[in-house]
């Protein structure tokens, strides 16, 4: 029996070992006490292990990335494991015919192309290569403008149009975000390899926009991908994060992170907040209080009078935005912190953030309302107050 034991963890601890970044299988969800379990399909985001206790980063399938955790091997349907598919732009090679030999790829297509274009022009010498190759011999040249073709140009001049022709093109291709090497042979090539016309390329993917919500940046890092704090304390509240925030790495690796709920700044333990308190004057968000009603205040902040604030305040929104980019560039932007009031002080509920000088005219840049504060009708004040300080500040 003990043998048995003893085979089943070996053989247990193999199959663990075959889990590795990119695999997929069903895994446990974390449920609330009276639901049924649930196994849906997740793919193994990282692992780590720790004092001997192995886990896994899972993010589960069709779900939203907040929901991503780490969790034990015994939460893994590891009989059901599915590894990582091959890279489908990995070049296969192809026997059909000597032409499609070589694995095609953007850069070798635009090669082909222009060596075609180089051989049919090198059956017709155009004047530019010819040009070329009197000026490789300048002292052969007794009569540069009768050799010419009789275009009364003087090689200075054709040059100078042959130059501004290379250029163009270069300029063309940048434009058109074509791959590197494709720009670099265009840069190092003789000016006789240089066709007279540029030729049509490839039309090049249709590329997202850069900004806002679709900054595709953070999704190709795999360490934006995973929560790097596990619980913040902000007042009287222990929240669960739901995404990455670029905290310092020395908070990452503790348990609570404390944050002042007046100034926003955050220390590793409660002691440390504690002494904090005994020097933290404020009672509210620095900035002018433009807006009361009842227990509910508005403060505007400046980005650029109150940057360690407004940093503070984007790294705590980043925890539960996913999409938010702006974490140090605060100056181009006016912040307005929504608190409620108590014998204590002003306590943050929520915020919205607006351009100081915006383009293209939003009203709003980031809006958040904090998770203790959500479903209760917050979030559509400060939609409302967004719009109002529009209207107000184009008056």
């Amino acid at each position: 029996m003990a043998d048995d034991k003893e085979n089943k963890k070996i053989g247990l601890k193999t199959t663990l070992d075959m889990v590795v970044e990119g695999c997929r299988l069903p895994v446990k969800m974390s449920i609330l006490p009276n639901e049924e379990e649930e196994w849906p399909l997740a793919e193994i985001l990282s692992r780590k292990e720790e004092k001997g206790k192995l886990e896994f980063y899972v993010h589960y399938i069709d779900f939203n990335k907040r929901l991503d955790e780490w969790v034990l091997p015994d939460r893994l349907r590891v009989e059901e494991l599915q590894f990582p598919k091959k890279d489908q732009k990995t070049p296969q090679k192809q026997t059909s015919s000597a032409a499609n030999s070589r694995p095609t790829t953007p850069d070798r297509e635009l090669q082909d192309k222009k060596t075609t274009v180089d051989r049919s022009e090198s059956d017709s010498p155009s004047p530019s290569s010819l040009l070329s190759k009197k000026l490789s011999l300048p002292e052969q040249t007794s009569s540069p403008a009768a050799k010419l073709g009789g275009q009364g140009q003087t090689p200075q001049s054709q040059t100078k149009s042959n130059a501004g022709r290379k250029r163009k093109a270069i300029f063309l291709d940048e434009k058109q975000d074509l791959p590197p090497a494709y720009c670099n042979s265009l840069s190092s090539q003789d000016s006789q390899d240089a066709p007279a016309t540029p030729q049509p390329s490839a039309p090049p993917p249709q590329q997202p926009r850069q900004t806002g919500s679709m900054s595709s940046s953070h999704d190709e890092n795999i360490i934006t991908r995973i929560k790097n704090i596990e619980t913040i304390e902000l007042g009287k509240y222990r929240i669960k994060p739901w995404y990455f925030s670029p905290y310092p790495p020395e908070l990452t690796t503790i348990s609570i992170v404390y944050i002042c709920e007046f100034c926003l700044k955050y220390v590793k333990s409660r002691k440390c907040l504690e002494r904090h308190r005994t020097k933290c004057t404020l009672r509210h968000p620095p900035g002018n209080e433009i807006y009361r009603k009842s227990t509910i205040s508005f403060f505007e902040i400046d980005g650029r009078k109150n940057k360690l604030y407004s940093q503070n305040l984007c790294l705590l929104a980043k925890l539960f935005l996913d999409h938010k980019t702006l974490y140090y560039d605060t100056d181009p932007f006016l912040f307005y912190v929504m608190t409620e009031y108590d014998i204590k002080g002003f306590h943050i509920v929520g915020f919205f953030s607006k351009e100081k000088e915006s383009t293209e005219d939003y009203n709003v840049a980031c809006i958040l309302t904090l998770p203790p504060y959500q479903r209760k009708g917050y979030g559509k004040l400060l939609i409302e107050f967004s719009k109002y300080a529009s209207t107000s500040s184009h008056a």
